[in-house]
């Protein structure tokens, strides 16, 4: 028995908002004062680290739920699958549903059960819940879907990644660029078909790191203090993920067996382009290798950082052709990647 992602599906927001869409927000140092430069040299140096041009933000009608079940429902009808046959719903998100202009999160219930819900399962032996692990809760999802099957508690599981990262961003913070909206969605099941997950590596760092992101006051100093915003230091998290996601990834290439030529291409977290091109390389240079041309697939560049849909929706587009010069032939061995906050790190080795 093999346990592979049979079916895949994704949502990708309606709303497109560039660099350009920044033009008027007044951008704030942490401590009230305005930011000493104009917003249009703020963009250019932004799209240079980040690689970021658009972001995708959901219409004002939707959740995360809402997206995550549409999500749901494509990778479903893709898998080809009874959804009365899945054995566990787990969806992976940080801040529940939050409508256009409100400040409360809402998961009661859990927007796995709002996704059931939606699905119209009836099944009550279909198990679901959220799972909160930062940008990395999809990859986590999976590798809690490939226990469940291992195990024998289940043989079929719906793993989804979803947010909606526009309502909870601080509009004076140009880190606030960064952040978008967006749902993938897979299938895992038991199969008697060659590949499918070969290891995985997740690990959780606290002692210095739990806070590297988190929700903090608006760096407008008139606003509600009791509102609060995905905040993060952004230095700190850079030299944390060059540090330790290279060694999860080698870690979990060691537990496969597999040798690192093997590797057809890494579907990292897209949470900023040069981070994750120097992630790459340090990656490969364990390996006194370097990265091969086209390896390291994006789609930061029009879709932003969406969080745990990042992974999830690179997966599917390129599975569906969709991503302009890359695609995943069967027997092509992938890595997942993620790292977020926690500060939490994990990775698979997969075979297509």
């Amino acid at each position: 028995m093999n346990i592979k992602i049979t079916g895949s599906g994704s949502y990708i927001p309606t709303e497109t908002i560039s660099n350009v869409d920044f033009a008027k927000h007044s951008f704030l140092n942490d401590d009230g004062t305005p930011f000493p430069y104009p917003n249009d040299v703020v963009a250019e140096k932004f799209l240079e680290i980040t690689g970021i041009r658009e972001r995708k933000y959901v219409s004002d009608d939707l959740c995360t739920s809402d997206i995550a079940f549409i999500a749901a429902k494509k990778a479903i009808e893709d898998a080809k699958i009874d959804p009365e046959t899945l054995d566990y719903i787990i969806l992976a998100h940080n801040f529940g549903d939050v409508k256009k202009g409100a400040i409360q999160s809402d998961i009661l219930p859990s927007l796995a059960t709002r996704v059931k819900h939606h699905l119209r399962i009836k099944n009550p032996k279909c198990v679901a819940y959220d799972i909160l692990f930062g940008c990395p809760g999809w990859v986590e999802g999976v590798i809690q879907a490939y226990a469940f099957i291992k195990a024998g508690m289940a043989k079929k599981c719906l793993v989804i990644g979803a947010e909606t990262l526009s309502r909870v961003v601080d509009i004076h913070d140009r880190d606030s660029m960064i952040y978008s909206d967006g749902a993938g969605a897979t299938i895992v099941e038991a199969t008697e078909e060659e590949g499918g997950m070969l290891a995985h590596e997740t690990a959780t760092f606290t002692y210095d790191e739990a806070y590297y992101l988190f929700f903090g006051n608006s760096f407008n100093k008139d606003h509600d203090p009791d509102v609060r915003y995905i905040k993060m230091h952004g230095r700190k998290i850079y030299e944390f993920a060059l540090s330790q996601v290279p060694k999860a990834m080698a870690a979990c290439i060691e537990k496969s067996g597999v040798d690192i030529s093997k590797v057809k291409k890494v579907l990292i977290h897209q949470a900023n382009e040069k981070m994750d091109e120097a992630i790459i390389h340090r990656f490969f240079k364990q390996y006194k290798q370097t990265p091969p041309e086209g390896v390291m697939p994006m789609s930061i560049h029009k879709l932003g950082n969406s969080s745990v849909a990042t992974v999830p929706t690179l997966f599917d587009l390129m599975i569906k052709g969709q991503l302009e010069n890359q695609t995943l032939e069967k027997g092509d061995v992938i890595v997942f990647a993620s790292v977020g906050s926690g500060m939490n790190i994990n990775a698979i080795v997969y075979q297509m």
